[in-house]
């Protein structure tokens, strides 16, 4: 059994058809326009699913490189701070050694204990370093400053260490504890007093030389433990850039468009709506009026 195909099925099925064309070609217009592949989650559920964990992914990857970014910047000042230190320790021992010299009169030991007490001014200064408004040496207890300015002490007592996180599963310790640099077997900022009490005193400080030297060591091996942090720091710097670049790449063939291939779909699309006109003027059924022409 066979069905009449009418004048009016022949209509709905071109008009449909053509809708169907107009369809993809908007759909195909939207791409090339936002060089996306879908413009809304139910152009494609599997797509935006996971264009979404991959820019959630690059969210994660961004605030690392923040973190790593801060922390390079606050162990680097870091380190600055320790160089600062080592320099002024070096300068005492210095000024020791040549306040040991007996030949020095009064005059000249007094001018060397002086510029001791210069340096142990400096040294606090260093003490309390700041970035972005935090103490460097004060662990957690950012705000307070580490160096008692009044008390010429270093009085900070906080020894809690400071982890940026830089991966799911890794982070790393910027800061160094100021209480293990400056307050180290008696401290560095009570060594100087000493040294400028026995200078002031007529008594030879040779003997607190090896003190000075200790606190040297201290300093230099707490810098070459950040250094190895450091070097930690820039190794995972470089790895969240390669996975960032990879990450993108993955985005990229997920969500972002061929344009090459949509643009053949384009005008493959007009084409095929063009050849549908065509077709359909030629089945619409003439009217008595076309007889009469």
């Amino acid at each position: 059994m066979s069905f009449r195909i009418t004048q009016n099925m022949m209509n709905q099925t071109m008009l449909s058809n053509l809708q169907s064309n107009y369809r993809a070609l908007d759909q195909t217009q939207k791409q090339l326009s936002s060089g996306k592949k879908i413009d809304k989650p139910s152009d494609n559920p599997v797509t935006a699913v996971r264009s979404m964990y991959y820019q959630s992914s690059l969210n994660e990857i961004d605030q690392y490189k923040r973190n790593a970014s801060d922390g390079s910047s606050w162990m680097q000042t870091t380190d600055e701070g320790l160089d600062q230190v080592t320099q002024v320790l070096q300068r005492v021992r210095e000024l020791t050694v040549q306040a040991s010299n007996d030949t020095n009169d009064q005059n000249a030991r007094n001018a060397i204990a002086a510029e001791m007490s210069q340096l142990k001014d400096h040294l606090g200064e260093v003490a309390n370093s700041e970035i972005g408004g935090k103490f460097i040496f004060a662990g957690t207890d950012t705000k307070t400053p580490p160096y008692d300015t009044s008390q010429k002490q270093f009085t900070n007592t906080n020894q809690q260490p400071i982890n940026y996180q830089v991966g799911k599963s890794s982070s790393v310790q910027i800061n160094v504890s100021g209480v293990d640099v400056f307050n180290h077997n008696g401290g560095v900022f009570k060594l100087i007093d000493t040294i400028v009490g026995d200078i002031q005193g007529g008594i030879n400080p040779n003997s607190q030389l090896n003190n000075l030297d200790e606190q040297l060591d201290n300093v230099l091996t707490h810098r070459s433990e950040l250094g190895a942090r450091v070097n930690r720091m820039d190794l995972s710097s470089s790895r969240l850039d390669d996975l960032e670049l990879s990450t993108n790449n993955l985005l990229s063939e997920e969500a972002d468009v061929d344009i090459a291939k949509a643009m053949t779909d384009f005008s493959a699309q007009q084409n095929v709506y063009r050849s549908a006109l065509s077709v359909g003027a030629k089945i619409i059924q003439p009217s008595l009026l076309d007889f009469l022409r």
